[in-house]
């Protein structure tokens, strides 16, 4: 599918990692109306990806599979800074959380708080989960048309993978669109994997959260008032 052939309107945009970019992008251009389970954390993995979804994310962030690991980001509500209750100009800072089972890792949902365990919210962080899944779940299967957006994919067998699994979600028409991130590249450039309803694009990998790379990515789309 060619670049220029996914444009147009859709009754609904959903970003599929690997990052927060297709949450953040779909939103600073008015394209994003909810907040879905991978909005928000790291999914470097396609193919994991594709499991979760064939399995309508059953076993998604169980606490027996989550483990803290290295790193740190900002503590975040649906992509939204939050500071310290007391105030300051720094947000506050929240563990990363990987999920053994999926191998994603939650980056903005469980706050760094001085003598407590993360786990302690882990049972707030789930109830809000779960109702993301439910929430993507039912949206998918009543949206007539949806551009899905996934950031990071070099192996069109992969995204192949990908279309395959939501083919079997999604009662309606769908697209997919894919910003492959290139090293060295030094412009964006839109190419086509001969596989209907898959466009993709390759973007230099410097920046991945340039404003310039996403404009051009999502320029031409809009979408309806079906869900208001």
């Amino acid at each position: 599918m060619k670049f220029e052939d996914i444009k147009g309107s859709y009754d609904l945009m959903v970003g599929l990692g690997c990052w927060c970019g297709p949450a953040l992008h779909l939103r600073r251009h008015n394209l994003r109306k909810f907040s879905f389970p991978l909005d928000w954390v790291i999914s470097n993995s396609l193919p994991d990806v594709s499991r979760l979804l064939k399995n309508r994310f059953q076993g998604f962030m169980e606490l027996k599979n989550m483990r803290r690991t290295e790193g740190y980001a900002h503590f975040l509500d649906d992509g939204h800074a939050i500071f310290p209750p007391g105030g300051g100009t720094e947000p506050v800072n929240a563990h990363f959380i990987e999920d053994t089972y999926s191998n994603i890792v939650s980056v903005h949902d469980f706050p760094v708080i001085p003598n407590q365990d993360w786990k302690v919210l882990y049972p707030s962080y789930k109830a809000r989960l779960d109702r993301r899944i439910n929430r993507f779940l039912e949206k998918i299967t009543n949206s007539p048309s949806i551009l899905f957006i996934r950031w990071g994919v070099t192996n069109p067998t992969e995204a192949m993978e990908l279309k395959s699994v939501l083919s079997e979600m999604v009662p309606g028409k769908f697209n997919i669109l894919i910003l492959n991130p290139v090293p060295g590249l030094q412009e964006i450039s839109p190419m086509d994997w001969g596989i209907d309803g898959i466009a993709t694009i390759q973007v230099p990998l410097d920046n991945p959260n340039d404003d310039s790379v996403w404009d051009y990515a999502l320029q031409g789309l809009t979408i309806t008032d079906r869900w208001k």
